[in-house]
């Protein structure tokens, strides 16, 4: 059976304080390295070090060291279902900080914190299966939330949302940043990388980091942008039966200086 790399000759620091976007086309191996800076999966070669500590199996196994790592990084998945698994919004807001030794009263003191600051303060009974996407996507990163990690990992943070909640995720992880929290996002989304103005790291079809820069560095390099699969191009034929090419992607109808 022949053995095919998920990841790549990956060589990358994320910086404190910054929005690092993370692209390339699907398949690309973005939510395998957000699985790997999680301490969720684990490298076959090479080493991941977190504030100079090398994470690997073993050092996880080390409770006091497993705790400070764990409670250090929320991730929220893509996909809310594969996340969510409590009786109720409000079990699933309590869940991380019991885990993580809060007692009763201060666990309580932040959820609801965190639930009136998500706009859910009214679903904290409901099931969660009862919730729209717009909701479970709150919800879950709520219950990321409420232990208050200094990283924020999202996979995908607005793929299937609604253009409210698109808007309302996008502002809080502004709100977030300035509020010192480093924040991780993987998107094949090119105008959601324009939003946030972040430095980038495109991995390509080869699943390997081809290139990092600023927003402006990576969105302005077609050439780059097609060599990954994030934009392609398509033949049209005009009235007058000549055939050419134009460049593809929802992003190019919204570019615009800054």
């Amino acid at each position: 059976m022949q053995n095919i790399h998920a990841l790549t000759d990956i060589n990358l620091t994320i910086h404190e304080g910054e929005i690092l976007s993370i692209i390339g086309a699907n398949g690309s191996g973005k939510s395998t390295l957000l699985h790997l800076l999680c301490g969720l999966i684990h490298p076959t070669q090479g080493s991941l070090y977190f504030k100079g500590d090398l994470i690997t199996e073993e050092a996880l196994k080390n409770a006091a060291f497993n705790k400070s790592f764990r409670s250090s990084i929320g991730f929220i998945f893509q996909n809310s279902d594969a996340q969510l698994f409590c009786p109720t919004v409000m079990d699933e807001l309590l869940f991380g900080a019991f885990q993580l030794g809060y007692s009763k009263e201060k666990a309580l003191i932040r959820a609801n914190e965190i639930a009136d600051m998500l706009n859910i303060s009214d679903l904290k009974e409901r099931p969660t299966y009862m919730l729209s996407g717009g909701e479970k996507k709150r919800v879950a990163l709520g219950a990321v939330l409420t232990t208050n990690p200094d990283i924020l990992i999202f996979d995908e943070p607005v793929s299937g949302l609604d253009p409210k909640t698109r808007s309302f995720i996008i502002e809080l992880i502004f709100q977030l940043n300035q509020a010192g929290k480093t924040i991780i996002i993987t998107t094949h989304h090119l105008e959601l990388v324009d939003h946030f103005r972040s430095r980038v790291a495109i991995l390509s079809e080869n699943h390997t980091i081809e290139k990092t820069g600023t927003s402006d560095d990576i969105l302005s390099d077609n050439e780059l942008l097609i060599k990954t699969n994030l934009i392609s191009e398509y033949p049209h034929k005009h009235d007058d039966n000549i055939v050419h090419k134009h460049l593809f992607s929802d992003f190019l109808f919204h570019q615009h200086k800054h």
